[in-house]
């Protein structure tokens, strides 16, 4: 590979060993450190034949500036901060690594899941400030076995999490009007070609969509008004996905919903909406209800090598072979 200029956005400062390990030694990394465009120097923008993007927001301001570019990729899934368009328009491919977090963010969903189906954090909660009887403790639960999981979204990580639940019995529905027709054969569930018509059945909603236009604010009012009474919510998608806090916690307080597992949010970090005040609080109405995690369902070791690896391959095996893999178009 001749000698290329590769800009890192922010997040990962240097000395960049496995990007290295990945670009080998022809490779020269600039860090720009910041998430803020206007932080970049204008001189450096123009000097770099790639950018790698963590989590800053990248639109015509930087890609106008971008001379020498020939191809931006992201660290990880989503792109919707990303101005595609202005991209396009500077004819810069944009790819990004959809595949280095799967079996983490599957996981992640799995144990939400199984935990807040199970009732695992009332039972901690009430355990600690417990009165009379020890064992008497206990919530209507329905037999895991016996209930209906719906899944958004039946892509890699989707996929992923059907093969986990598959073990616990319960049946299992999708809806992903983007799969291709036969893939609920091959993968083990029942399609719908209507999310209106899989929502009724549902005891349990799990989240593995983008976000798109499309999918934006999806988990509104209207939403949770299909959905079964006291039904079980999961999202380790993207926060975008949820309207607004004060459309979970109406479905919260009105039973709607009897939990949400949330790894992604619609603000982060979430700042002072009475829900997020109630959660910090542990009100007795929500106590155990809202499970929270900071948008980590994807990270392990190995994952965060992984996508650290595959960005800086992708850049290596487009300035050496013309591939541009998992390169997005829309």
């Amino acid at each position: 590979m001749t000698k290329i200029r590769i800009g890192i956005t922010d997040h990962s400062p240097p000395p960049f060993e496995v990007e290295r390990e990945a670009l080998g030694a022809d490779a020269e990394m600039v860090f720009l450190d910041s998430r803020q465009e206007q932080d970049y120097d204008p001189e450096i923008l123009k000097s770099l034949d790639a950018l790698l993007v963590w989590r800053a927001k990248i639109t015509s301001k930087t890609v106008d500036q971008l001379e020498r570019c020939r191809i931006v990729v992201r660290y990880g899934v989503g792109y919707d901060a990303v101005d595609l368009t202005s991209l396009k328009n500077k004819g810069i491919p944009f790819c990004n690594v959809p595949d280095y977090g799967t079996e983490e963010v599957a996981d992640t969903a799995c144990s939400m899941l199984l935990g807040l189906q199970r009732n695992l954090a009332l039972y901690d909660v009430s355990s600690r400030h417990y009165q009379g009887d020890w064992q008497n403790q206990y919530r209507e639960t329905q037999r895991l076995s016996q209930s209906v999981l719906g899944v958004i979204g039946v892509g890699r990580i989707g996929t992923a999490l059907v093969n986990r639940m598959k073990a616990f019995g319960p049946r299992i529905l999708g809806y992903d009007p983007y799969q291709p027709s036969g893939h609920e054969k091959a993968v083990g569930y029942q399609r719908f070609q209507f999310l209106e018509e899989m929502l009724p059945l549902c005891d349990m909603i799990s989240f593995h969509c983008p976000l798109s236009d499309e999918t934006r604010g999806m988990i509104n009012s209207d939403f949770f008004g299909q959905l079964k009474n006291g039904s079980i919510l999961v999202n380790t998608a993207r926060g975008g996905l949820l309207e607004s806090f004060d459309v979970l916690e109406q479905a919260l307080r009105e039973n709607r919903i009897h939990a949400a597992g949330l790894d992604v949010l619609p603000q982060e970090p979430p700042g002072n909406h009475p829900l997020i005040e109630a959660w910090r609080n542990r009100e007795d109405w929500l106590e155990g209800r809202l499970w929270i995690t900071p948008h980590l369902a994807f990270f392990s070791n190995q994952a965060w090598y992984e996508m650290r690896y595959k960005a800086a391959e992708t850049v290596k095996l487009f300035f050496e072979h013309g591939i541009l893999r998992n390169q997005i178009t829309e």
